[in-house]
């Protein structure tokens, strides 16, 4: 919002509780805090994303706590890791209720790979935003079958704000939100790197699919059809 004040018949423009939203911090005025949600497909940078903002707040000496699912170690067993290979010190837990204990007295909790955790993790993080707690959490939105990941559509329909992140894809250089699994194991969970995973746009991950290269199926147990396609570029 601006005001006009009137100096020798000349018009000033000045701003007025005017602030430009660069990102969220602690607000002291309120007793809830606020959920935020970095979510895209594998390589899009979503654990980048999340140790930079948790970095800020560390530098800003607000107490901060991260938090990761035990299965994952890939990298390390108590950091989390990005594929660029920044880290950040982290706590591993089985179930998301651990979370809850372990979060008490904090400012800002990170969570990283929280389409890993169980259902609870919805119920935790908004838990801990109702008590005063900023709560970034990062994770798969799909699985490698294109559907919606384990909590993931539960947390960012409770976040206050998303931030959806995309790869590159392999085959097109246009922007890639599916997580292409390319070996034949078609259990939900498998961790992996680029030997397992390749990002590809909606257009080549259909393709890949309705050639057999991978394992992917849609809810309904069948191939994706053509129907279901973008017409992103082959």
């Amino acid at each position: 919002m601006f005001t006009y004040k009137v100096t020798e018949n000349i018009s000033v423009l000045q701003p007025e509780k005017y602030k430009m939203f660069l990102e969220n911090t602690v607000n002291h005025k309120e007793q809830f805090g606020w959920i935020e949600v970095i979510c895209g497909s594998m390589f899009s940078g979503k654990t980048e994303e999340l140790i930079r903002r948790l970095k800020r707040a560390q530098f800003a000496r607000q107490k901060v706590e991260i938090f990761k699912p035990a299965i994952d170690t890939r990298y390390h067993e108590e950091k989390v890791i990005s594929h660029d290979a920044n880290e950040i010190r982290s706590t591993p837990v089985p179930a998301a209720a651990n979370i809850r204990i372990l979060a008490q007295g904090c400012d800002v909790i990170g969570i990283d790979e929280a389409q890993f955790f169980d259902d609870e993790i919805v119920a935790v993080c908004n838990d801990l935003a109702n008590s005063g707690v900023r709560v970034i959490v990062a994770g798969l939105d799909m699985d490698f079958k294109g559907n919606p990941f384990g909590p993931m559509p539960a947390l960012m329909a409770t976040a206050e704000y998303v931030t959806k992140v995309h790869a590159v894809c392999t085959r097109t250089g246009n922007l890639a939100n599916y997580s292409f699994r390319k070996t034949n194991n078609d259990n939900l969970v498998l961790l992996g790197e680029t030997e397992e995973y390749e990002p590809l746009s909606r257009a080549a991950y259909f393709k890949a699919m309705r050639e057999g290269q991978g394992k992917g199926k849609d809810k309904n147990g069948s191939k994706p059809t053509e129907e279901n396609q973008g017409s992103d570029t082959k």
